[in-house]
């Protein structure tokens, strides 16, 4: 018991000597263990809210559109296998009038029972109530929309239905589970600025929408054991003959899987960054428990001659190692729990939750603590397990000096050329090369991990330019309730402020290649095509293909096909043809997964005659306000989308949660470039402080002492920085891989300013270090090193 006492002394001693080293490997650790705590708890949270708000307020499994079916339609869907509950609904688009809002706001008005929720997706009731009976203008408006107008029960608003214009009453502010991301038709991002939907009485919607004895979308849930292909099928069949656009299942809602999209990048984050820092913190450990054994080989050889087992010493030195990575564990778990909770509340205003239970599973800190006592004990057992095997009588002796001989430098004659703390600069590096490559390993990784970081805003620009810029260089898209006659164009270049106007084609489709398929919409655009290009993957334009279709490069390796081979195309409107469709191309979409055809072969496709499903314009900027109000008051037309709003939009959504893990992985590699540079100096003062000691004995100045231990740490440094650009770009494209799904694809982009941008936070971290380490160098004691026993 007395000697694990006196051993467990000698280790508070050591910690207390090596105090700074030890905090920057447990700011490491702390940075690893919270970035996992934090993103798997955030993940289980948001995932668990979700999965009990759809339970509760009980979201559809399935869901379809019709053009317009009969009420009576619904008893044959309901006796389709597999269906448990079914509900039909009216969805209408509409003009909104805010005010104090000068630009052009569309909604979407789904029907509601009077006096009751429905019987799927229904509604949380944020403020005031339902719509009641026999009171026609009522209406409930979704929670981000109220809130981006500042609108409250009591308010009024205007709305354009069916080219009549009512004034509509808000009775209540709601979330629904199928709309937490309300996203407009032709875009793919939310704006809750300008576009809203909104819940409205079943009869008010259907008088105003002509949809009185019919419905035109339907919602239902599975019976246990059945699956969402079979009813979806007979869904299909069943709607086809009265303008069915096709059913689906939750898995493609809009909003479910704009969230689930976001919920694979959580988990790619928790599963990429925690694995660096744990690495890096195994890394740094090493070399210190390394060095410092090196440094109390006669202690070790001490503490074996008065009995003590080599058990005993190597459980010693893990003991070190444990109470360093436990301590920076619990640090970790401590703020993760913080940092989730925060962030819980940042998604909660993002996804609009009615409610949110933070979740921390006790698996989650106990994986955390294993992973990282694992990790570290890893690390350092090849150390310990040398120092335990020295036998005594070689311990007590001190290392064997370095062999002596001529440095490279020194065979080349440049040795003339420098002063001679520049050449023990030298000679301590090239006699010490596998230190000195480990230390360069170490400062390079966490170069590489910055640059991972700052790259994304890089894809972010890139995604912008390509996509906004290159791709669609419109200002205005105005899309039609439905396929509308050529005719309607010259009416749009008529528009006051209109420079130039393309039409385009949009038909919903299902794409098969075997048993894979995908739901997706074909998009038509002129053989002469400017506002709206297909472009390849060196970004060059091409024409649209009237013998073919031309697939986006994700939606090529979904349905696992490429040029010249065939995919079955679906209609799934007017008159649902099924044919089989030649691929002529891939095309690079960033954003989206996208298919394209030339306009006249899209509509022979689908087979109808001359039709446009919307306009792309250019506008002058100066009359862009004539021109929306122009377009609100058509009745045919169904959404009106800013080209500025869309960048904005997506800068808001998918481009904010990119920057903010940019944000925080950079913060945590300048903690690790801190980490590692320091530690690299204070082992190195540790190691040569009798000799440094030494040199200012015989006359070198602290100046002089100080360049030469802090110059050997630079040049690593400066050696290091090209080794860890190779490792960020090698990371960048390891990351684009992991974070890369169905519906976003990303370029690998570094730019110069990240190089840079990375460099400098490696230097300013050495800096810092070096100011600290200097003041060390200068407190040398000098007569009590020198009195130390060769």
């Amino acid at each position: 018991m007395l000697s694990l006492r006196a051993l467990d002394r000698k280790l508070l001693r050591d910690l207390r000597g090596m105090i700074g080293q030890a905090l920057a490997i447990m700011f490491v650790i702390i940075a690893g263990v919270t970035t996992y705590v934090s993103m798997i708890s955030i993940y289980d949270t948001l995932d668990g809210t979700l999965q009990r708000y759809y339970r509760e307020y009980r979201f559809a499994d399935g869901f379809a559109s019709v053009r317009r079916a009969p009420e009576q339609v619904a008893d044959r869907l309901r006796e389709i296998p597999g269906v448990a509950e079914l509900e039909t609904r009216v969805v209408a688009g509409a003009n909104l009038e805010v005010a104090g809002f000068g630009e052009p706001v569309m909604g979407l008005i789904v029907s509601l029972p009077e006096d009751r929720q429905p019987a799927l997706n229904q509604l949380f009731i944020r403020e005031g109530r339902l719509v009641q009976a026999g009171r026609e203008n009522e209406v409930v408006v979704n929670e981000p929309f109220a809130d981006a107008h500042g609108i409250r029960p009591g308010d009024e608003l205007q709305a354009i239905i069916s080219g009549r214009r009512r004034t509509l009453t808000v009775v209540g502010i709601a979330l629904s589970p199928g709309y937490l991301m309300q996203i407009q038709p032709g875009t793919m991002f939310p704006d809750p600025q300008r576009f809203g939907v909104l819940w409205l009485g079943r009869t008010a919607l259907a008088a105003a929408w002509d949809m009185e004895g019919a419905f035109n979308e339907v919602a239902f849930t599975l019976a246990p054991g059945a699956t969402i292909d079979d009813v979806v099928t007979h869904v299909d069949l069943v709607l086809g003959a009265y303008g069915g656009t096709g059913a689906y299942g939750r898995a493609d809602h809009p909003s479910h899987a704009m969230i689930t999209e976001e919920f694979k990048q959580l988990q790619s984050m928790a599963a990429f960054l925690p694995v660096i820092f744990l690495a890096v913190a195994a890394f740094l450990l090493n070399i210190v428990v390394t060095r410092l054994i090196s440094l109390q080989r006669e202690q070790v050889a001490v503490l074996k001659a008065f009995g003590y087992t080599n058990r005993d010493v190597g459980w010693h030195y893990i003991k070190l190692v444990l109470v360093i990575a436990t301590a920076g564990a619990i640090g970790g778990t401590l703020l993760g729990m913080w940092a989730g909770r925060a962030m819980g509340n940042l998604y909660l205003e993002f996804y609009r939750f009615p409610y949110l239970h933070y979740t921390l599973r006790p698996q989650v800190v106990i994986t955390a603590v294993s992973l990282t006592t694992g990790a570290a004990v890893i690390g350092v057992l090849r150390a310990v397990r040398r120092a335990v095997r020295l036998p005594p009588a070689e311990a007590m002796r001190p290392a064997p000096p370095p062999r002596f001989r001529a440095t490279f430098v020194e065979r080349l004659g440049l040795h003339r050329f420098l002063d001679q703390p520049t050449r023990i600069i030298l000679r301590n590096l090239e006699r010490q090369p596998l230190r000195s490559a480990l230390t360069v390993v170490g400062i390079a990784a966490s170069c590489g991990i910055l640059i991972a970081g700052l790259f994304f805003s890089d894809v972010i620009d890139e995604i912008v330019r390509v996509q906004f810029g290159l791709a669609q260089r419109d200002d205005v898209r105005v899309t039609f309730i439905e396929p509308t006659s050529m005719s309607a164009l010259a009416e749009l270049r008529a528009l006051p402020g209109v420079q130039h106007a393309e039409p385009f084609r949009f038909v919903p489709a299902r794409l098969r290649n075997g048993h894979r398929s995908y739901d997706t919409g074909i998009e038509g655009l002129p053989e002469d095509a400017y506002l709206r290009q297909i472009i390849d993957r060196e970004l060059q334009p091409l024409a649209p293909p009237q013998d073919g279709i031309m697939l986006a490069m994700q939606l090529g390796r979904i349905l696992d096909v490429g040029a010249g081979d065939e995919v079955v195309v679906e209609i799934m409107e007017g008159r649902r043809r099924t044919v089989s469709v030649p691929v002529a191309g891939m095309t690079e979409q960033y954003i989206g997964v996208g298919a394209y055809m030339e306009m006249d072969a899209l509509n022979r496709l689908a087979g109808e005659g001359q039709a446009m499903s919307g306009a792309l314009l250019l506008v002058d900027e100066r009359y862009e306000d004539a021109m929306n109000a122009a377009l609100r008051d058509r009745p045919r037309v169904a959404s009106i989308v800013s080209q500025e709003r869309a960048v904005s939009s997506y800068m808001d959504t998918a481009a904010e949660s990119m920057l903010v893990f940019t944000a925080i992985l950079s913060l945590f590699a300048g903690v690790i470039a801190f980490g590692v540079v320091y530690n690299s100096m204070r082992i190195a003062l540790s190691e040569r402080d009798r000799e440094l000691a030494s040199m200012r004995v015989l006359g070198f100045r602290r100046g002089e002492v100080a360049y030469i231990l802090l110059g050997e740490t630079g040049l690593l440094v400066l050696l290091a920085i090209p080794v860890g650009f190779l490792i960020g770009a090698g990371l960048a494209v390891w990351s684009i891989a992991a974070f890369e799904s169905e519906m976003f694809s990303f370029p690998v982009v570094l730019a110069r300013r990240t190089f840079g941008t990375a460099a400098i936070v490696v230097l300013v971290a050495a800096a810092i270090s070096a100011l600290l380490v200097r003041r060390q160098v200068h407190r040398l004691d000098m007569i009590a090193v020198l009195k130390t026993r060769e």
